[in-house]
Formats: C-alpha cells, sequence, structure tokens
C-alpha cells in the first residue's frame, strides 16, 4: 500500500521522538538517561525491535493483500494512489483552488502580453489567519495602549523577581547543593548510620575501622590539623588535606549530602577513645561559642588554697 512517509525515514523519526522524550522527562544531570539508567537503554533496544518488527508484519500484510486482490482492484488502487496531494480533496479544501478546466470561470479580462490573470479566491486558513490578527491587534491596542496595563519591562521584572524567589526556596532544601556555609550537623540515627557505612567503604585503609588513626591522623580525639567542627571536617573531606601529603579530595567521589553524613559520624566518634590510638596532630578545636575546659592544675591550687584558708581560720579561732 502506498504511504506518504517510507519505513526507513519513519521508523528513525519516531525513535528520535520517543528518545527525545525520554531525555526531557528524566532527569539524569550531566549524563544521558540511557547511559546513567540501564533500564532505558534496554527500552529503547526493545522499542527499536519492535518498530522494525511491526513495519516487517505491515509489509508482509500488505503484499499478501495486494496478492489477493482482482485485476480490477489492482488497477483501481493504482489509480487511487497515483493521485497527488496537491490533487487531493484536502489540497483542494485547504485551497479552494480552480481545476485547470474551470478557469476559465475565473480569468479576468486583464492581457499583459498574452499573460492572463486569473480570480481565484484567498485560501480559507489565510482568511481565517489574517482576521485572527486583526481581533488580536485590537485586544493589544485596548489593553497595552488605551487601558494601560503592565510593559514588558515591569513583566520581565516580575517574573525575574519570581524566579529567583522560586530559585532561593529550592536552594534551601536542594540536598546535593550542600556547601560549607550551609552544612549542619546531622544527629539522627539514620544519617549517621549511612555516615558509617561511607566511613567503612571509603576511609578506614587510613584511619582504622574505629577511626584511631593509621596512615591519617586520629578522628577520635580533640586536636585537628585543619580545624575540627562540621564546617571544617566537611571542607577537609571534600577538598582534601594538606597539599601533597594530605588526604586526595572526595568531591568527585562522594555527593555533597553523602559528605555531610560522614563527617557528622566522624564528629559522632570525638571521645570514644579507641584502642592504641595514633597519637595526636594539630591543635585543639574547641567550638566557637563552647566554654573552655578548667585546666586541672588551675582546680588543684584554687582547692589547696581555700583549705590552707580554712586552716588558718579555725586556729586562729582556738
Amino acid at each position: 500500500m502506498k504511504k506518504i512517509i517510507p519505513a526507513y525515514v519513519r521508523v528513525p523519526l519516531i525513535f528520535a521522538i520517543v528518545m527525545g522524550a525520554l531525555e526531557y522527562f528524566i532527569d539524569s544531570g550531566d549524563k544521558p538517561a540511557f547511559i546513567k539508567y540501564p533500564m532505558v537503554a534496554l527500552f529503547l533496544g526493545v522499542f527499536l525491535f519492535l518498530l522494525i518488527a511491526i513495519e516487517i508484519v505491515v509489509d508482509a500484510v500488505d503484499k499478501v493483500t495486494y496478492s489477493l486482490l482482482s485485476d480490477e482492484q489492482k488497477k483501481q488502487l493504482a489509480e487511487a494512489q497515483s493521485v497527488s496531494f496537491a490533487d487531493s480533496k484536502l489540497m483542494k479544501m485547504l485551497t479552494r483552488s480552480k481545476d485547470i478546466e474551470q478557469e476559465a470561470d475565473v480569468m479576468l479580462d486583464h492581457d499583459y502580453d498574452g499573460i492572463k490573470e486569473l480570480d481565484n479566491v484567498l485560501p480559507p486558513w489565510w482568511v481565517g489567519l489574517f482576521y485572527a490578527c486583526i481581533v488580536f491587534a485590537i485586544v493589544y491596542l485596548v489593553r497595552f495602549h488605551i487601558v494601560g496595563d503592565y510593559t514588558q519591562e515591569e513583566e520581565f521584572i516580575a517574573e525575574m523577581e519570581q524566579k529567583d524567589k522560586e530559585v532561593q526556596e529550592y536552594l534551601k532544601t536542594a540536598p546535593d547543593l550542600m556547601t560549607k556555609d550551609k552544612v549542619t550537623l546531622l544527629t539522627d540515627a539514620a544519617s549517621l548510620s549511612e555516615g558509617e557505612n561511607i566511613f567503612k567503604t571509603n576511609c578506614v585503609a587510613c584511619h582504622r575501622a574505629d577511626a584511631g588513626g593509621a596512615i591519617g591522623p586520629n578522628l577520635t580525639d580533640k586536636y585537628w590539623i585543619l580545624g575540627g567542627g562540621i564546617k571544617n571536617v566537611f571542607n577537609t573531606i571534600t577538598e582534601g588535606g594538606r597539599s601533597g601529603k594530605g588526604m586526595v579530595p572526595w568531591k568527585e567521589t562522594l555527593k555533597p549530602t553523602e559528605i555531610q553524613k560522614v563527617a557528622s559520624y566522624i564528629l559522632s566518634l570525638q571521645g570514644s577513645n579507641p584502642k592504641d590510638p595514633k597519637p595526636s596532630e594539630g591543635d585543639e578545636w574547641i567550638e566557637e561559642g563552647a566554654a573552655p575546659a578548667a585546666d586541672a592544675d588551675a582546680t588543684a591550687v584554687t582547692d589547696s588554697t581555700e583549705v590552707a584558708t580554712v586552716v588558718v581560720d579555725s586556729l586562729k579561732t582556738e
């Protein structure tokens, strides 16, 4: 049977449309959806196979059907298929053009060196579009030039303000846009459990399973090389340690939320006192706003002075 679009064009076109729709609706980041998600690639493969199979089956059915037609039916089919789109009823309805045999009915008396002019009517679609443009122009004139509705500049500013608000709202809860300035300490059991799994998968080779330190420093004491606290630990894991001899950056391997969880888990190990810990490295970290720990020697001196004062007072009394 006659087909307007051949199969070798139809199949790639349909496949490309479906593939484009999947890429549009599936959020796959910076990678194509069929690469990031194997199931998408499997679906596309099955879909392409079905398209080709359908074309083969339809072509076979057409051949069988054609072979069952009589000579007269084949002749009628050939005549029907020989009609071009320009001569079809649809084209005539869209253009309202006259056949060549009817041109004498619309022929004007004008004659320019043998060139004659036809008085064909305008195509209906063109006339409808023309009237629609007139209606639109009247509405636009009344709304924006007579009534004085918003200008294009005001519309642009309003839309930009709305989009800025939406972006700010999104950034407040966007998990994978976590930064050093936004990170907070997690204390819930689920987050700490995930952080523990990340730590055991990636960090035990240098820090031991109990975080007591091996190649890397001890993470359970109050001394830190690059600063303690959730913000500094998050930044150290993200950007890496000291240049040339510190930890490698993990920002290309772990997501920001994963770094937040493992940093929170590490801080939860403070004071856990693992067996045979590595000697402390770096400087003692005191969290901002925390009261400094009282010095034991100063406390002892104070206590002894108070005792001596009590003894002197008692002797004076006696």
